[in-house]
């Protein structure tokens, strides 16, 4: 039945997400060219908002939750379990005063509405996977840049997308990379819940009626504690917070 409804309602909420990239492009040119990077990032939070707004018109509800008291002016390092694309609108949105930049694969600064002028822009970090020398100087770039900023980073340790839901074991480089420039940064662990759901079958048709969510866990001083260790205990607090431990 999910399926069916899927089936009729996936037009509106695809042609509505495209149409918000469209509308967004522009006001980020202007927005960063003109008033630079504080309007650039306001007009990109309120992007990112429209995008997984469109999600409602499949039925799907998006939950964040962050019952954590987390310090304004640290940087944080928020390492959160990958299940689709979905994943990202809710994280920029909701860690907002966070400052929290991603890590994407370079191809995605080229060709697509919106994100990728965001991705060039918006202090991020843009790897290519083909070149360990460059994506290890653009990791470090971003970990200066957090130390200097007070901003925070959103690392996805399993590498790639769970589409199962599955937590896939966690990769130790790129939080060790930003560790190793930025040692304050307080660790943080996010639970993603069923967001690989809404692309069970693909995007098209698109999931209706699942209810996704994405929770703030107990963050981790990492200080004194061997980085390996720190990213297993994230790893398993998500894992069972998500009833996979």
């Amino acid at each position: 039945m999910r399926k069916f409804f899927g089936y009729i309602l996936s037009p509106l909420t695809i042609i509505a997400f495209f149409l918000v990239l469209i509308i967004f492009q522009p006001l980020q040119w202007i927005s960063y060219r003109f008033f630079g990077y504080s309007a650039h990032k306001k007009v990109v939070d309120v992007l990112n908002w429209f995008l997984f707004s469109t999600f409602y018109l499949t039925g799907n509800s998006v939950v964040f939750t962050n019952k954590q008291h987390l310090p304004i002016g640290r940087p944080i390092i928020f390492m959160a379990n990958h299940q689709s694309l979905a994943d990202i609108p809710p994280l920029i949105y909701y860690l907002r005063k966070y400052h929290a930049k991603f890590i994407s694969k370079i191809e995605l600064t080229k060709g697509i509405p919106s994100i990728s002028y965001n991705l060039k822009y918006g202090g991020g970090a843009n790897i290519d996977r083909n070149d360990s020398r460059q994506s290890i100087t653009e990791i470090v770039k971003l970990a200066v840049r957090m130390k200097e900023n007070k901003w925070s980073a959103v690392i996805f340790p399993e590498g790639t997308r769970s589409k199962d839901g599955i937590v896939k074991p966690f990769l130790v480089g790129g939080i060790a990379t930003i560790l190793k420039k930025c040692p304050e940064a307080l660790i943080v662990p996010i639970a993603i819940n069923n967001s690989w759901k809404l692309n069970r079958w693909g995007y098209y048709p698109l999931n209706t009626f699942t209810r996704a969510t994405w929770d703030v866990l107990e963050p981790i001083e990492p200080a004194g504690i061997p980085v390996e260790d720190v990213v297993k205990e994230a790893e398993n607090r998500i894992k069972k917070a998500l009833g996979q431990a």
